[in-house]
């Protein structure tokens, strides 16, 4: 799927250089403000920071035996394919430069694998997550050569995670069997480059964009009776997100 989406946007990409007319676009350019809609695919994963004891094995404080009976040996995040459908409002401040807002929602879940000294033990935990996006960046753009446009773009994103309280109520549950939560509420910082191909009635961008949110966001208020919270001390996320805008 995506060596085709690959080939696809290449093609497009050669068809448009080869031609010599230049293209209105749509006109986009010119006007103050405009708008669009994006497709997004989204590669996800945890960045891990442990404690200095995070092999246990963690102490469940109600009977003073081990939550579970093996001493972690490993916990690695594998990357997580995800998808998202989004809106563009693009102002223009001036012929090199433009401020987008670029809200969507983004369905990406994300997983920490533990494995133990006793594998019977291993379990993979997965935080689903459904993300109402609310991104604000700065795209700075070099002068257009014919149909193409370079640009590179920076800022950060809101975002509230609006997945059900009952995905991640666990009250009542036995220590094994405990999720691993995140906060609801995330602030991200991004970066990224693209560029802008225009056809005879619209713009169309392909854009690579890298995004870390700036806090931990391990919600920890089960620490000490939760075995999968226990070990970690901070956990942030990575995205590498790959757009395609239509202006």
């Amino acid at each position: 799927m995506k060596k085709t989406l690959i080939l696809c946007i290449f093609f497009i990409f050669s068809i448009n250089r080869l031609t010599a007319q230049e293209s209105w676009g749509g006109g986009v350019d010119g006007e103050q403000l405009h708008f669009g809609f994006t497709f997004q695919y989204v590669a996800s994963e945890f960045k891990i920071l442990k404690l200095a004891e995070w092999k246990g094995p963690f102490i469940d404080p109600f009977n003073g035996l081990p939550m579970i009976n093996s001493e972690m040996k490993s916990l690695s995040s594998p990357v997580t394919p995800g998808f998202g459908l989004g809106f563009v409002s693009d102002y223009r401040l001036g012929d090199n430069a433009n401020l987008r807002f670029t809200p969507g929602m983004v369905f990406a879940d994300r997983i920490i694998n533990y494995e133990f000294a006793n594998p019977n033990f291993n379990v993979q935990k997965k935080v689903q997550a459904t993300l109402m996006d609310l991104p604000l960046g700065i795209k700075l753009k070099s002068d257009r050569r014919r149909n193409f446009r370079a640009y590179m773009i920076a800022g950060a994103k809101y975002s509230v995670d609006i997945t059900s309280k009952k995905k991640t109520d666990d009250l009542g549950l036995n220590p094994s069997e405990k999720y691993l939560k995140n906060n609801k509420n995330t602030v991200w910082y991004e970066a990224g480059v693209g560029f802008d191909l225009y056809f005879e009635f619209f713009k169309m961008s392909p854009e690579i964009k890298f995004a870390q949110s700036m806090k931990s966001v391990l919600r920890d208020d089960d620490r000490l009776e939760n075995p999968y919270t226990a070990p970690i001390d901070k956990l942030f996320i990575r995205n590498f997100q790959f757009s395609l805008y239509f202006e």
